[in-house]
């Protein structure tokens, strides 16, 4: 038996379908007879064409339509014309019961669209409730992240002023406890010379004696110290304006080296802007490609779905693209 059917063609997810006239033994994609029209239902338009003619001729010889190729031509109103051309009407009667009934059916087409493009506002809405919601919470979980470690970086700052503080009560504890030992020392020894026998006169001369010669010795041993201390202080002063000249030397080269590396970058920042890449621009709209539909809300990804050519489009729209408006855009626009 001869039949009239649809053949599947396209790719993965993207599939259109060739109305074709085949054997009804044949396999779906088999040999077939001939090939009547087009009909594509996933892009926005739907769009369908076929060879009305030949048509009717297959279903005057009684091929018999698959339900869904019946579907499609009861739409086009070839059903109803093969109804008629059946009871054995004229061509003139047959045109003004089709042009009657194509007008009802725009009428009520109209209707239908109009309530689509009401569901299709909304469903963009939607989207864009959604969209701005996640973009919310994003921003409220940075803002909470945020405090997070503001919060953690204050502790930390008071545990550091903590222990420092606790450091200079320990230091000056351990320097009071010093004083006061030292202080202790001397006030213990007192009371026991005071404690000793008193001198015989003998004794008290032989001690002054002594005393006179240890305070000359003292006195030879200060002089020999404060010449060795200024003879120092004489080196290391002629130490300082050594080093002082050479810090200056080292640091007139600096700004030598300094001033020479910024003329050289100067001379190479103005080679850069004589010989600037008059492809800026093009890097910059390269730059605004790498942008996804997924980091706009739905309007603005189907303006520029419409605004932008089909080429620049390449990657604009990820697999995980879920917002069904944005899809249908992307679908019409490759469809064009």
């Amino acid at each position: 038996m001869i039949t009239l059917r649809l053949q599947r063609k396209g790719r993965k997810k993207r599939p259109y379908y060739h109305i074709v006239v085949a054997d009804s033994r044949a396999p779906r994609d088999g040999r077939i007879i001939e090939r009547l029209g087009r009909y594509d239902n996933v892009s926005e338009q739907k769009l369908l064409t076929y060879d009305e003619e030949r048509v009717v001729h297959w279903l005057k010889i009684g091929a018999q339509p698959s339900n869904t190729v019946r579907n499609i031509l009861k739409d086009e109103g070839i059903m109803y014309k093969m109804h008629l051309i059946r009871w054995g009407k004229s061509e003139e009667e047959i045109e003004e019961a089709l042009s009657e009934w194509r007008e009802a059916k725009e009428a009520k087409s109209g209707e239908e669209e109009v309530s689509r493009k009401a569901q299709q506002k909304e469903l963009l809405k939607a989207e864009e409730k959604a969209y701005k919601k996640q973009v919310e919470e994003k921003a409220a979980a940075a803002a909470k992240e945020l405090e997070r470690k503001k919060a953690e970086e204050e502790k930390a700052k008071e545990e550091e002023e903590k222990a420092a503080a606790a450091e200079e009560t320990e230091e000056e504890a351990a320097a009071e406890s010093e004083t006061e030992s030292a202080d202790a020392e001397p006030e213990a020894e007192e009371p026991k010379k005071a404690k000793a026998d008193p001198p015989e006169p003998a004794e008290e001369e032989a001690s002054a004696e002594d005393d006179q010669k240890e305070t000359e010795a003292k006195e030879e041993v200060s002089e020999q110290a404060s010449e060795e201390s200024e003879e120092k202080t004489e080196s290391v002063a002629a130490e300082e304006t050594d080093a002082d000249t050479e810090e200056e030397v080292k640091a007139e080269t600096a700004d030598d080296s300094d001033k020479e590396e910024e003329e050289e970058k100067k001379a190479e920042s103005e080679e850069k802007e004589t010989k600037a890449d008059p492809d800026d621009s093009e890097e910059e709209k390269e730059a605004a490609a790498e942008q996804l539909s997924t980091d706009m809300n739905a309007t603005e990804a189907i303006d520029h779905i419409k605004d932008t050519p089909l080429d620049d489009l390449k990657g604009f729209v990820p697999e995980d693209e879920d917002r069904v408006t944005v899809q249908r855009a992307w679908e019409s626009k490759q469809s064009e």
